[in-house]
């Protein structure tokens, strides 16, 4: 019976090739715009999320406060109000995985011929495991170059590029404020961060080092910045309260006075960024469905215009024995078809727009499963639900009504 139906379905569109071709063709561009455009939106997740890992997890950015003279007032980390005690006394509170604190800023590095500037961040072994970033050639620091202020580094792929080329920079010196830095090692590649900057064009000393060769510093043991990693990210909010009572009062800061701290929550910021990038996947398979609506009307419109024309067909049909139910399968199946084959021709264009888009302009693209499976359930289920007004009408025919029909 199935394969009669088919048969018959298949005549019934050969008839009008040209008909039944536009008719696929809402469909076949409905399907593709929803796939391409998921694909984008996925792969701006995924390159969110990237960048979001590159970070580490879980963590609080503790910033000094500002400085005051002469009327004009520094921005944070302007002031001396963190220092290495702090970081400290905040790794021993509950619910705290690791403290790192920092001195960075920005210097010129010198290697033979080559210079280049950099950030160049004095920090403990604490800053690799909460940033997550591993050492891709060579060794890290540890607590005794710390101790001893030693002046060794490790440089990001960026800075190991510009100054060393293709050789190997493990073993070599860089100067650094007219110091010589030994190169211990080469930074795993981390890319940008979310504000857009270069992660990589990054140089990583000891921080004692930094505050007494790099930087300098007029209070012993100050630092601008100290980096908290929290053990879970239930743990976050209980780990800010407890930083901001510690500090306030390690400061001794009176009620009503305000901070000389502030404390930005990077992960906070990061699901912000994970969530923009998550509506916008959505919305744009929301306007790309608007092509498969569009597409499903024109397979109704057509349906009902080939009711009309084959009603003298279905009169005879029912004359000799055919009941409602064939009708309406008959026509269904006829909408199905048009749906399924417009949605496969889609889905072929589809993937290949989103390969495409990223030979060309290197954007990431993500076609997953699912959104296939999405776009080829919604293509059949619109096939199935604008073609079964037809059908129903076609199967409701009065036979002999049918049968005078010119």
């Amino acid at each position: 019976m199935l394969k009669a139906m088919l048969g018959e379905a298949w005549r019934a569109m050969g008839a009008n090739r040209m008909r039944t071709a536009l008719t696929m063709l809402g469909m076949v561009i409905g399907v593709g715009s929803v796939v391409l455009m998921m694909a984008i939106g996925q792969g701006a997740q995924y390159a969110v999320a990237q960048t979001i890992s590159t970070m580490g997890s879980n963590l609080y950015i503790v910033i000094s406060g500002s400085t005051s003279a002469g009327g004009l007032r520094s921005g944070g980390g302007g002031g001396p109000s963190l220092n290495v005690a702090d970081a400290e006394a905040i790794a021993q509170l509950e619910g705290v995985s690791r403290v790192a604190p920092v001195h960075q800023g920005r210097q010129q590095l010198v290697h033979g011929a080559n210079n280049w500037s950099a950030t160049v961040v004095g920090t403990t072994p604490a800053y690799f495991d909460a940033r997550a970033w591993a050492v891709s050639n060579g060794y890290p620091f540890g607590d005794s170059d710390v101790r001893s202020a030693t002046r060794v580094a490790l440089i990001g792929q960026t800075i190991a590029d510009n100054l060393f080329g293709s050789d190997d920079p493990v073993g070599k010196t860089i100067r650094i404020q007219q110091s010589p830095f030994l190169v211990i090692g080469v930074l795993g590649k981390k890319g940008q961060n979310l504000d857009g900057r270069d992660q990589d064009d990054t140089v990583i000393v000891p921080l004692t080092t930094a505050q007494r060769k790099v930087f300098g510093t007029p209070f012993p043991g100050s630092v601008r910045v100290m980096m908290v990693q929290a053990a879970s990210a239930e743990a976050m909010p209980g780990v800010e309260t407890s930083m901001i009572a510690l500090l306030r009062q390690r400061h001794r800061l009176r009620e009503g006075q305000d901070n000389d701290f502030y404390i930005r929550n990077l992960t906070a910021a990061a699901d912000s960024a994970a969530e923009t990038t998550r509506v916008m996947s959505l919305l744009l398979g929301a306007i790309a469905s608007v092509s498969l609506l569009v597409g499903g009307i024109g397979i109704m419109n057509i349906m009902l215009v080939s009711v009309t024309e084959r009603t003298r067909e279905i009169g005879i049909r029912m004359a000799i024995g055919a009941r409602q139910k064939d009708i309406l399968s008959q026509f269904l199946l006829e909408a199905l078809i048009i749906s399924v084959a417009g949605c496969l021709i889609g889905l072929l264009l589809g993937i290949g727009g989103a390969l495409l888009v990223n030979a060309i302009t290197d954007m990431v693209i993500v076609i997953s499963g699912g959104s296939v499976l999405v776009a080829f359930a919604v293509a059949a289920g619109i096939g199935i639900f604008f073609g079964f007004y037809p059908a129903r009408r076609a199967a409701a025919l009065d036979p002999i009504e049918a049968l005078r029909h010119q």
